[in-house]
Formats: C-alpha cells, sequence, structure tokens
C-alpha cells in the first residue's frame, strides 16, 4: 500500500512512524513533512491547504491512501478532492469537518443528537457579548468564563478566566479578527481527550489520553496548541470508554449521517468529566498533537489496514484493535516567545535523539536542523508503567539542544502522583 501523510507536524512524525512499521505499506511519503520526516517518508513538496494541489500531488504519486493530518487542510475540502479523485482518504468532508470548523455548528449537532456539553451563547458583537458575559456571572455565581473563538484557532482561541474585563477583551479581539464568539458555561474535573475511528457508521474508540494545554507548569500561563500528553489514565473511572461511545461518539456520528453529512475519519472527544457526569468540551476532525504521540505508540494493531477501513466504509469488519501493555508520555520543547511570538530559525542539537518527533523544524542551506514553529519537538517514551515512561522522556529530553527552549517539568506528574480524582 502506498500511503501518502499530509501535514508538517509532530503528529504527521508519529503517524508516519506508526505507518513505517506496518509491513503492508510499500512506499510512504508525507507532504510537506518536516525535517523530521524525512529521515522515514519521501518529503514531497505542497501547499496542505490547497485541496486541488493536494488531490493533484495524491494522484501523481499513485497514492493508495491519503491521510489528512491537519485541520486546516480538511476545513478547506482536502478529503474530497483527493476522493474526487478516486484515491482513499482518510479524513472528514469539508461538511463534516465542520464539527471542528465551527463550535456553533457542533453545538448544533450534539443538541440534535442528545450529546452531553456545556450551555453555550453564540456572540456577533460586542454589546451582545457584555450581555451574554453579564448573565452567565449571575447564572454561574463566580465560576470563570468561558470565551472561544467559534473558528480554527491552532488549540489557542479559548480563555478560561475569572477576570470580566479580560474574558471581554478576549471577546472583543475575536469580533474584530471577523469571528464570531462563542461562550460557555464553565466546566469543573479533569479533562479527557479520546480519540475515535468511524467510516461513517461504526465507531471503534482508542485509549483515552491527556493533554496539558497550558504553556507553564502547574498548568499556569496562557492556553497552547499542547505542552505534553500522556497515555493511558490509571485514573479514569471504569468504563469510561463504553460510556462516552454510547453517550457522545456513536450519537454524533449518527446524526452526522442522518443529515447526509456523514463523518468518516478521526473524531476526536475532548471531554470534561464533571460532578455531574461527562461532557463535552469540543471535538476536533483530526488526530490531536500531542496526543497522538502517546496513543499510537500504544496501538500493537498495523495501522495502515485500519486507516484505510475508515476510508473505505468496511470498519466493521477489521478485527478488534490490539493494545501494547504500558503507558505513554510526550514532552513538547517549545521555542523561546511561544505561543505569542515563537523565535524560529535557531539550530537544534539532539533533534535525532531516540523518541524525539519534530513539529517545527526545517534542514537548513547549511544542513543544519533548524526550529521553524513555536512547538518544535515533542519528545516521547513509552515504559512498562506510567513513572517509568515519564522518567525516560525527560531523560531525553537532556539531549536537547535549543536557544531560548522552554517545556513544562511536570507532564504527567499529578497522575504519576495519584493526585487526581473524579
Amino acid at each position: 500500500m502506498r500511503v501518502l501523510v499530509i501535514g508538517s507536524g509532530a503528529r504527521e512524525h508519529a503517524l508516519c512512524v506508526a505507518l513505517q512499521s506496518d509491513p503492508a505499506v510499500t512506499a510512504l511519503a508525507c507532504a510537506p513533512g518536516n525535517a523530521g520526516t524525512a529521515g522515514i517518508a519521501a518529503p514531497l513538496p505542497v501547499v496542505a491547504a490547497d485541496p486541488v494541489a493536494v488531490a493533484a500531488l495524491a494522484a501523481e504519486w499513485r497514492a493508495d491512501l491519503v491521510v489528512v493530518g491537519p485541520e486546516v487542510p480538511l476545513v478547506a475540502g482536502a478529503a474530497d478532492a483527493v476522493r474526487d479523485a478516486g484515491i482513499a482518504c482518510f479524513g472528514p468532508s469539508e461538511q463534516a469537518a465542520q464539527l471542528e470548523g465551527s463550535k456553533a455548528f457542533a453545538k448544533h449537532v450534539m443538541t440534535a443528537a442528545g450529546v452531553p456539553t456545556a450551555r453555550s451563547w453564540a456572540v456577533g458583537g460586542a454589546a451582545e457579548l457584555d450581555t451574554v458575559l453579564d448573565e452567565v456571572a449571575a447564572a454561574d455565581g463566580g465560576a470563570p468564563f468561558v470565551v472561544k473563538d467559534d473558528g480554527l484557532a491552532a488549540g489557542k482561541g479559548v480563555l478560561v478566566t475569572p477576570d470580566r474585563d479580560a474574558a471581554r477583551a478576549h471577546g472583543r479581539a475575536v469580533l474584530d479578527a471577523g469571528h464570531a464568539v462563542l461562550v460557555e458555561e464553565y466546566l469543573d474535573g479533569p479533562e479527557v481527550s479520546l480519540f475515535a475511528l468511524t467510516d461513517g457508521t461504526t465507531v471503534v474508540p482508542l485509549v483515552p489520553a491527556q493533554d496539558h494545554k497550558r504553556r507553564d507548569d502547574g498548568d499556569r500561563g496562557p492556553n497552547t496548541g499542547g505542552m505534553g500528553a500522556y497515555a493511558p489514565l490509571p485514573w479514569a473511572p471504569d468504563g469510561l470508554v463504553d460510556e462516552v461511545l454510547a453517550t457522545v461518539l456513536q450519537p454524533t456520528v449518527d446524526e452526522m449521517a442522518r443529515r447526509g453529512e456523514p463523518f468518516s475519519g478521526l473524531l476526536y472527544a475532548g471531554l470534561a468529566l464533571t460532578s455531574r457526569g461527562v461532557r463535552v468540551v469540543e471535538f476536533n476532525a483530526r488526530f490531536g498533537d500531542p496526543e497522538t504521540q502517546v496513543v499510537l505508540p500504544l496501538l500493537e494493531t498495523p495501522l495502515a489496514g485500519l486507516l484505510h477501513a475508515a476510508a473505505t466504509g468496511t470498519l466493521a469488519d477489521h478485527p478488534p484493535l490490539r493494545w501494547r501493555d504500558g503507558a505513554a508520555v510526550t514532552v513538547v520543547v517549545a521555542a523561546e516567545g511561544y505561543p505569542e511570538r515563537p523565535r524560529t530559525g535557531d539550530p537544534i542539537s539532539g533533534a535525532d535523539g531516540e523518541g524525539v518527533l519534530h513539529a517545527g523544524t526545517v534542514v537548513g542551506p547549511d544542513g543544519l536542523v533548524r526550529s521553524a514553529g513555536g512547538r518544535v519537538l515533542a519528545v516521547t517514551a513509552v515504559g512498562a508503567d506510567l513513572a517509568t515512561a515519564r522518567q525516560t522522556a525527560y531523560e531525553r529530553l537532556a539531549g536537547i539542544r535549543l536557544r531560548g527552549a522552554h517545556w513544562r517539568t511536570d507532564i504527567a506528574l499529578a497522575a504519576v502522583e495519584g493526585r487526581i480524582t473524579v
């Protein structure tokens, strides 16, 4: 099977690593890729956000399966263009990808499907924003405000704050950028990321993971695209995956099919395990980053056939998934200034170390691997248990050198120490 992966981040590097080890894969390419994927998958130039270019490349390279990693090309319709070219594609259609592309659309779908989620208010103007913030303050009795950019924001469009002025300023900035705003009630309890593969009918969940969104230790600092993750979750309640499959994932997929907009690909449910039960925080329409870096190393089932089954409507016929024992931890190495104004162009040493997945990297004209984004590397380790995996990941970090780089020192620490309760 000839497999083409679209994207250039650590998620795509993790996908390439998993696909490279699948004996069914006879050729592997990544477009445009990065300095890490180039070592295991043929680098191909493409503007990933251009559906026509993606489809043309897939046809020219004679791909049997295209895996679209990032959300931007999916929302732009890349999967539709590839399928129109007669090539199997793992990824939802442009219409179905609106589950991630528009938070308001996702709320409508969840309401119709009876999926538990936070109450929300769609806001289109400054005066309406002020009114809604006043209503939320009165109704929630001092709970933090949750203000979201309704569109794509690379994981950084959400502000959770007890400060009404800060909430208002964030909402106004989103409105000034030409986007709608979604204000939501605050959801208490720990958050969980659960991926599920679907062909539009059958839904197959993977193991749950937990992301760390805040930039700094102790869940402080600005929201980011994710500073690290771990899987599985030793504190997760028994039956959590079955419950989410029955109350969230399958009803959502069924509702999309009922609307004539079937969702196939990867449905990512961001969940809060609240005092009132499971609630959906958001949906994504693709593998999450950095959770992919810890879920895929635990998957023993060959990946290519699994993704192809989802892409071709045959997931119900695929054998049950097999999982490795143990746990995985990934720690993101971020550039100086991330997430506001990340510094780029600096040389990196140690980027070829064991377990190092590339995100924002390029090979410079001088042949050196250099930083090219805010999240630069994801250093990953698998161990017999969570504590061992965590220790190994941080030991591997010691070999990384990048001017001004920073990372959190507490990824998975609360879980290891038993401090997470539901």
